[in-house]
């Protein structure tokens, strides 16, 4: 496993607690935090969740307060499957392999939710992992939060899935769009392409995110200029992570296959190349991208740095002018079954 070395020495001893209150100072906070780059094991839960406590407590040994994942790392991102999908039908072999999809899924809360946040209290760190999330039949690419206590916090899954996303994984909505107020500032995220979506982002700054977490599949060169903007945006810490993978971290063919390419990627063809990296909020790259294999990528985060990028550009606080332009986050829980009668006798009970 490579290690990108953070902006002070690697090897620090771990700060166990940082206390942000009673009258101390919260922008002389140095955190340390670290983006995991590494591939999934594909179908294999289990040994994906025994993979992560590994690199967690590398990350811990740096002294890391903060350790993020990239996108789908619990139960996979899907890369170059179709599920046999056709306008006006679907094969049979597709089908299949959405079942064996939704094995490898994880239900939240459960037994796998518990193991993740194990391994958050046993290092003693914040983590933010991607993770596929079953809801009966219905999938969700989701972004878990843990406390140092190994507490589960909550999820944000993911509002627009992207393309072909939109076939095996359901759209969340405004009621898991969370900022976790922690020692170590304002924790957030959104997932890959929702990044784009100025008025999501406007949500999270809104509710006074400062180390906005980025999960993501997108390994282009072009991804690097969305962060950059948002650190600048949003005045905020950005840590993007990806999964760097290579066509032998999946399946071999016929259980696994390639669609679209011109002829079956050879076992080490890389086929996403991570480009994990995290940025200060004056848009300055602190650590990576990383291209070259799967890593740790840490750096220090002076807290610091926030109040003094506010003062130029403050998105929704003295640059914002919400008598012209202002946005409505409906954050109620939409469900497609309502029961009026349960509903009424919960009021009569709370009453």
């Amino acid at each position: 496993m490579a290690v990108v070395p953070a902006s002070s020495s690697v090897g620090s001893p771990l700060i166990a607690e940082v206390d942000m209150g009673g009258g101390s100072d919260p922008s002389s906070v140095i955190v340390r935090a670290t983006v995991v780059q590494a591939s999934t094991v594909f179908y294999d839960t289990s040994a994906t969740i025994d993979k992560a406590d590994r690199l967690v407590a590398e990350a811990a040994s740096y002294g890391s307060q903060l350790v993020v994942f990239p996108e789908a790392f619990i139960g996979g991102y899907p890369r170059g499957s179709t599920f046999g999908v056709t306008i006006g039908s679907r094969s049979a072999k597709g089908k299949e392999d959405f079942r064996k999809y939704h094995a490898a899924a994880i239900d939240v809360p459960g037994p796998e939710v518990d193991r993740i946040a194990a391994i958050a209290g046993k290092y003693k760190v914040f983590i933010v992992m991607g993770v596929i999330e079953r809801a009966g039949y219905t999938l969700y690419c989701t972004v878990l939060f843990f406390d140092p206590y190994g507490q589960y916090l909550g999820k944000h899954r993911k509002l627009m899935p992207t393309a072909l996303e939109r076939i095996i994984w359901g759209f969340g909505d405004g009621s898991t769009i969370p900022v976790y107020e922690t020692p170590i500032g304002r924790i957030g995220a959104l997932i890959c392409w929702e990044n784009r979506m100025p008025l999501l982002r406007t949500a999270l700054y809104g509710k006074g995110v400062e180390i906005y977490c980025a999960p993501t599949a997108d390994a282009r060169e072009v991804w690097q200029a969305s962060m950059t903007h948002i650190a600048l945006e949003g005045g905020c810490f950005v840590l993007s992570a990806n999964q760097f993978c290579r066509r032998k971290d999946y399946p071999p063919p016929p259980d696994y296959e390639f669609s679209g390419a011109e002829e079956e990627p050879s076992p080490n063809s890389v086929v996403c190349a991570g480009g994990s990296v995290i940025i200060s909020p004056s848009g300055m790259v602190l650590a990576g991208p990383n291209y070259e294999g799967e890593a740790l990528i840490t750096a220090d985060l002076d807290l610091g740095e926030i109040v003094r990028a506010k003062f130029d550009f403050d998105v929704v606080g003295h640059y914002s002018r919400p008598e012209v332009l202002s946005l409505t986050v409906k954050d109620h829980p939409q469900h497609p079954v309502f029961f009026t009668y349960a509903a009424n006798k919960e009021s009569e009970q709370k009453s």
